[in-house]
């Protein structure tokens, strides 16, 4: 935790809960990531369903999102009543490219959402090059890459806006918390007019007249207390993080059937959230979810496979609503019919299938933690080969 955590929380609480700590969160934020604006939030969900809500976008519009994320990833798509579209991932990555996303094109996209998990940062001079050409908006999810780094600009920075999480368990970790940040004056403005105001401005002798539908998304003194202290400190815990998987990953790839997430060139800080592997099935006698729970048991924290992560799978209910013909899939405003299932994006559902992660990857890992994780996963793998 930031030491001045406290000093700030002292603060908010002798103001009288009249201390303007979030307006001086959004701007050490924005500065930090060189941005005009930040638009703070009550968590990372609300932050993507305000940019959701922010669009000028129509019922049955077609929204290209990356397969392996969170269900906070989509949440505002579907309340917005637009269409998630998955674009599969390349084959052995967690991440969609241009080449994937240009494959799902049609004439009702409008946007793509590109997710950097883990902390691996999507290609996105393609994916813009792409964008460019169809007159797609692109924006960014970073809730598991803040600070990471990509040709030298930072995760956040390479789109139109992008959506942040500040939850307790991310790398700027708060009790809570999330943001937009965006270059873009007129976006800032309907975001906050729609995230923070309820569509709500001032009619003469009349008052408050909501014209727009609207949500109170706006974080707490508190929340922005405590993640300004934790600003703070940040820039050397992603560095850490960065030297840190970068170590472990080059041990794991030493271990026979392993193989660790790829870090691509292009990346000059992995700010990394989560670690992970893949392994060959055909090298040991355990299937992955036995293998991962052999390295829980064995002192691997949180150590699992997640499938759940691939979203046209774990997300029921758009299958139903698909099927049924119902919300937005009613033809019209829909244009087609839509189904939904692992099926829809192969290479991310072969990739889930044998991935292996553990719950996050900490800062306060040392070259010693990072040899002891690798024994770890090298000692259950030799008591598995074939």
């Amino acid at each position: 935790m930031g030491p001045n955590c406290l000093t700030y929380l002292q603060e908010v609480v002798d103001s009288g809960l009249t201390v303007d700590m979030i307006g001086r969160f959004e701007k050490a934020f924005a500065d930090a990531l060189g941005v005009k604006h930040c638009i703070a939030t009550p968590g990372c969900t609300p932050a993507l369903g305000v940019l959701a809500a922010a669009f000028p976008f129509e019922p049955g519009d077609e929204i290209i999102v990356s397969p392996i994320t969170d269900f906070g990833t989509i949440q505002g798509l579907c309340l917005e009543n637009y269409i998630p579209v998955f674009a599969d991932t390349e084959p052995g990555t967690v991440n969609i490219s241009a080449r994937s996303i240009e494959a799902c094109i049609t004439q009702r996209t409008r946007a793509a959402l590109v997710v950097h998990k883990t902390g691996i940062i999507c290609d996105m001079d393609p994916i813009n090059d792409l964008a460019a050409k169809y007159g797609l908006f692109v924006y960014e999810d970073v809730c598991q890459a803040v600070l990471g780094r990509y040709k030298g600009r930072m995760a956040g920075t390479l789109a139109q806006a992008a959506g942040f999480s500040f939850d307790s368990e991310k790398t700027l970790g708060s009790d809570t918390g999330g943001c937009v940040v965006t270059n873009d004056d007129a976006l800032a403005e309907t975001l906050r007019f729609i995230g923070h105001s309820r569509g709500g401005e001032m009619a003469p002798h009349f008052g408050r007249v909501h014209s727009a539908l609207g949500y109170a998304y706006r974080m707490p003194q508190a929340t922005a207390a405590i993640t300004l202290g934790q600003l703070e400190i940040i820039q050397a815990q992603v560095e850490q993080r960065d030297r840190m998987i970068r170590l472990l990953s080059g041990l794991l790839a030493e271990i026979p059937g392993i193989t660790p997430l790829s870090i691509p060139d292009y990346m000059d800080v992995y700010s990394c959230w989560m670690a992970g592997f893949s392994i060959e099935p055909a090298a040991f006698r355990c299937s992955p979810e036995e293998f991962a729970q052999q390295l829980a048991a064995a002192g691997i924290p949180g150590a699992g496979q997640g499938r759940y992560y691939l979203m046209p799978a774990a997300c029921a209910f758009l299958q139903k609503r698909a099927s049924n013909k119902t919300h937005q899939y009613a033809m019209p405003p829909a244009s087609r019919a839509y189904t939904y299932s692992g099926d829809n994006c192969p290479s991310a559902q072969a990739f889930l299938q044998n991935f292996i992660r553990w719950s996050s990857f900490c800062e306060k890992y040392q070259p010693e933690d990072c040899e002891l994780a690798a024994s770890i996963v090298r000692t259950v793998a030799e008591d598995n080969y074939i």
